[in-house]
């Protein structure tokens, strides 16, 4: 047996027990894709993350991201989670750049803070691009536990997305229509998008009506899987969101802030800051950041 140290972390929040969970394994080197995923599964967290050597000397890490039943190319609480961690284990101060080699390729990341939690900011590696898929608002909306009535808000449209992991992303009314949401995992895998693992696209469901000083947007994010389950902050989602902000918002060019509050209804609130660079109307770049705080750490013997 091998004592392999880890950390574990909540993420897009600056405080323990709330934003989303996180397992950060910092001795990965030597474990098969196996014993990866078999670690996932014992930590029975939406995602954990496996730290290897990195392939250019220059980078911070080479890291593998599992959830419990697949490996992601890309998520963005363990890209933000993980930046935190390595910046603080490695004694680098306040703040700075690394680069975090994922499966969909390199990943800048910029960190900042002193004591307590820290700020991570990375680079979306890749842009958000729509997916073909025909909505039908009947039947997205009976998935959601929902009337017809009560999606869409100021024009905006349901969509398909992807900037590395796809979302069908559907607006509703308001905080009232999405308090009353209640996912059903089975009907939405029968008509949603499939992802390259052959699952389904989750779900994301978004209003402008939001609850926390400063938020842009209010967002709850469903896995589509059986068992099916809430995701508290969905990093990923909201580069997915990306296409779906420019597509609906219509964006003067420039630089745009948006703050998407997320995990509200689970107890469990988050905070994602989304910046979307905008020129001749199409997002040219894009960036993700929040807060991470260490909130324990150990060793797992495997």
């Amino acid at each position: 047996m091998t004592a392999r140290r880890y950390l574990l972390l909540d993420v897009f929040a600056g405080t323990a027990l709330d934003g989303n969970p996180l397992a950060v394994v910092l001795d990965a080197e030597g474990l098969e894709t196996a014993r990866m995923q078999a670690i996932t599964r014992e930590f029975n967290l939406s995602e954990t993350v496996f730290v290897l050597p990195p392939e250019n000397p220059a980078h911070a890490a080479r890291i593998r991201i599992f959830c419990p039943e697949y490996e992601m190319p890309f998520a963005g609480h363990p890209t933000v989670g993980t930046a935190v961690a390595l910046w603080r284990e490695r004694g680098h101060g306040d703040g700075g750049i690394l680069v975090l080699e994922e499966n969909i390729g390199p990943v800048r990341c910029i960190v900042s803070g002193g004591e307590g939690a820290a700020f991570a900011e990375f680079d979306v590696p890749r842009l958000s691009e729509p997916m073909p898929f025909m909505p039908e608002p009947a039947r997205i909306a009976a998935a959601l536990g929902l009337d017809p009535a009560d999606l869409g808000f100021d024009g905006h449209a349901i969509g398909a997305w992807s900037a590395g992991v796809p979302y069908v992303t559907v607006p509703l009314k308001g905080l009232e229509a999405m308090r009353r949401v209640s996912f059903d995992t089975h009907a939405w895998q029968a008509f949603a998008p499939a992802k390259a693992n052959d699952a389904k696209a989750s779900a994301y469901v978004y209003c402008r009506e939001t609850s926390l000083a400063g938020s842009s947007f209010r967002a709850r994010m469903f896995v589509a899987a059986s068992p099916s389950y809430e995701d508290p902050a969905t990093g990923s989602a909201a580069a997915a969101f990306v296409g779906t902000f420019v597509a609906n918002e219509r964006p003067d060019d420039g630089s745009h802030e948006i703050w998407i509050e997320q995990g509200i209804e689970m107890e469990r609130p988050s905070r994602i800051r989304l910046e979307v660079d905008v020129e001749g109307g199409k997002a040219t770049a894009a960036r993700i950041g929040g807060e991470a705080v260490i909130v324990g750490r150990g060793e797992i013997f495997v």
